[in-house]
């Protein structure tokens, strides 16, 4: 539960970074408001607003895209369809036809269900389809609907029965709150202190907009800010249920912003600072809170409830002392200059007074809870590049694929996590007793192009054409139990001693600035690599390509050069252009499974051909049978390409040996 907040704080951070920005906006454009509300202040107000009011729609869009297993955009669009579908079913109009009610009759709570909840939930649930379905394959006829394509139309139906619960559960949920606040009504400073408690713990749920009706605005015939703009009011007791939050949006706020900061981790002190910086300047200048707070709501929840505390605490005590002040948008720095010109304020000077010893109290309180309870706060996640890096010894005999492979042993935690070692052309297939026990960054680290992770046991890291040699070290390592070394400090003397590796150069034998074309492999359709059933292959982590869906068996060379390697599996081919550049022709996905049976190769290691020569013929009722797909795609492996242009059209027909692409070399 701790490790599922924390990854969603993290993935709040996207969202969460957008709105000092808006804040600014809006705050700069109440402030010309105040002197000549003219198009330049509703200009900046409209594009501040255009973010703020949509808050929900971006934590829901950036909660699915940063709690998805590979951080997706397809993951994020399912998050803007959750959104959108249960905010639209749920509005009043909605409601109103749906019920068969007029729309005067729809429970006022429905002007309120498109809140930051509803997106929170949205987000976490698009999340949650997407890494359930995002590689599901569906029958041949609905194939286009497979894997990511699949992702938002599942959560458009969860989000049908979430709206479904929702049209019943909602109303009374609100109309709680409702009732709570006006019970608390009669309580005086000390309801005016529960009032800010409450206010504070329930915007993570976007409740709290229910309970501000009630006390902001004429629900229950107080009013306060309507009241206290008008000047109607009682003067010391107007604006009782705003004054203490100046107090807290002002000075409180951003010293609890820098307690933050100072426990951050010296390498993190950068990053945090500037997040710190943004998010407490907003506060002091507009009353936006939400980037200072959605930074450590979930990460260190405690901290989150204490500072609810001390909102309360401010409210209580501004509202006996009947120090007064108000707001049009909210408690900062803007409203509150504002509020001095306003002759319905009582003492509201004092709030700054209050201010100050509110910041000593944020300031003292954060950083003792964070050093005492070891909170997570920004800066100071244990992050995975931090924590004790496994590693296996090393040994001077030790290859390039010894060594990669045993970072990646150490990496998916070695033989004691290990079930199967197996491979296909260009991916270790690995079964594992957990998934989550991998250290993906290791894995990154280690030279991977890519990994996918399956599920809870299975998991595919992206080598190359040269994953054959990894797998046989790899395999070694596993069968005689290598031991892993978790000492960090040795783990950190040998990054220390590893020299950096030299940056990407052009290898000898590849000929700078010539242009290689590349020639259909089969009769078929051409279709973009992206539109691959394989993330391995549509995500270009080997390099860039064509497929073409074939429509006979034959299958040619799309290249002039020279036969590298013929896989056991019969499945794949490696060619060298004569230009230098390693060409995989991968016949089918998955194929590697079938051992060879649907293909006759025509070619050995080491023959020359030319473009149209015949490679292979692959069997294609045998390989749909199997269940396997028979897209016969080309990729270079060893992309040293600026310019890389496609002359066929996707889902055209083509013959073999057409025209299909061409690159340039640098």
């Amino acid at each position: 539960m701790k490790s599922y907040l924390q990854r969603m704080g993290r993935s709040l951070q996207l969202p969460v970074a957008v709105l000092p920005a808006a804040a600014l906006l809006v705050g700069i454009g109440n402030y010309w408001a105040s002197f000549s509300n003219d198009v330049v202040a509703r200009f900046l107000q409209a594009g501040g607003l255009a973010i703020l009011n949509n808050l929900p729609l971006l934590f829901a869009v950036g909660l699915a895209f940063g709690m998805s297993k590979n951080q997706d955009g397809a993951a994020a669009l399912s998050g803007l369809v959750a959104f959108e579908v249960v905010s639209q079913v749920l509005k009043p109009e909605s409601v109103s036809t749906l019920l068969g009610i007029k729309l005067t009759a729809v429970d006022p709570a429905f002007a309120q269900s498109g809140n930051v909840l509803i997106g929170i939930i949205s987000g976490l649930i698009a999340a949650a389809m997407y890494n359930r379905f995002y590689e599901t394959k569906l029958p041949m006829a609905l194939s286009f609907f497979s894997g990511k394509r699949l992702v938002p139309i599942v959560t458009s139906f969860v989000m049908m029965a979430v709206a479904v619960l929702m049209l019943f559960i909602w109303p009374p949920v609100f109309e709680g709150i409702v009732t709570f606040a006006k019970f608390i009504l009669g309580l005086g400073a000390f309801g005016a202190g529960l009032f800010g408690f409450f206010n504070r713990l329930l915007i993570p749920t976007g409740l709290h907009q229910a309970l501000n009706s009630v006390f902001w605005f004429d629900v229950a015939g107080i009013n306060d800010i309507g009241k206290f703009l008008s000047h109607t009011g009682i003067k010391g007791v107007t604006g009782m249920y705003q004054a203490g939050f100046f107090p807290i949006m002002m000075f409180g706020l951003p010293a609890g912003a820098l307690a933050i900061y100072k426990n951050a981790r010296p390498e993190n002190k950068k990053v945090t600072g500037s997040l710190m910086l943004a998010a407490a300047f907003a506060s002091f200048f507009t009353g936006v809170t939400e980037p200072l707070e959605f930074s450590f709501m979930f990460v260190a929840w405690p901290l989150y409830v204490l500072h609810a505390v001390f909102t309360g605490l401010s409210l209580a005590f501004a509202a006996f002392m009947h120090w007064t002040a108000g707001f049009a948008f909210s408690a900062g720095l803007v409203d509150f200059l504002l509020s001095l010109r306003n002759p319905i304020a009582n003492h509201p000077l004092m709030l700054v007074l209050q201010g100050l010893v509110m910041a000593a109290i944020y300031y003292f309180g954060f950083d003792f809870a964070i050093k005492k309870f070891n909170l997570m706060t920004p800066g100071r996640e244990e992050l995975v590049e931090e924590a004790e890096e496994a590693s296996v010894e090393a040994d001077a005999a030790d290859d390039k694929y010894m060594k990669q492979a045993k970072k990646i042993f150490a990496a998916i935690g070695g033989s004691d996590n290990i079930n199967v070692v197996d491979n296909c052309t260009t991916r270790l297939r690995l079964q594992l007793k957990d998934t989550n026990k991998i250290n993906q960054n290791a894995i990154k680290t280690s030279g991977a192009a890519g990994m996918n992770v399956l599920d809870d046991t299975n998991l595919q890291i992206v080598i190359g054409t040269e994953v054959q040699f990894v797998a046989d070290s790899l395999r070694h390592l596993f069968e005689t139990k290598a031991p892993v070394n978790n000492n960090a400090a040795a783990s950190s003397e040998a990054k220390a001693a590893t020299p950096a590796p030299a940056p990407d150069a052009l290898p000898d034998d590849v000929t700078s600035g010539a242009t290689d074309a590349f020639y259909t492999v089969a009769n078929g359709n051409f279709i973009d690599i992206e539109s691959v059933d394989d993330p391995t292959f549509a995500q270009k982590m080997l390099g860039d390509g064509y497929a073409v869906i074939p429509s006979d068996n034959n299958i040619v060379s799309p290249v002039d050069g020279t036969i590298m390697t013929v896989f056991p599996t019969k499945h794949a081919i490696g060619i060298k252009s004569t230009d230098g550049l390693e060409v995989l022709v991968h016949m089918g996905i998955d194929t590697v499974e079938l051992d060879g049976k649907p293909f006759t190769v025509a070619v050995k290691e080491g023959d020359t051909v030319k473009h149209g020569d015949p490679l292979a013929t692959a069997d294609l009722e045998q390989i749909t049978a199997a269940g396997k797909k028979t897209a016969m795609m080309v990729i270079i492996t060893n992309m040293p390409v600026v310019s890389y242009m496609k002359f066929s059209q996707t889902d055209r027909k083509v013959t073999a040996n057409e025209l299909a692409v061409k690159a340039t070399i640098k």
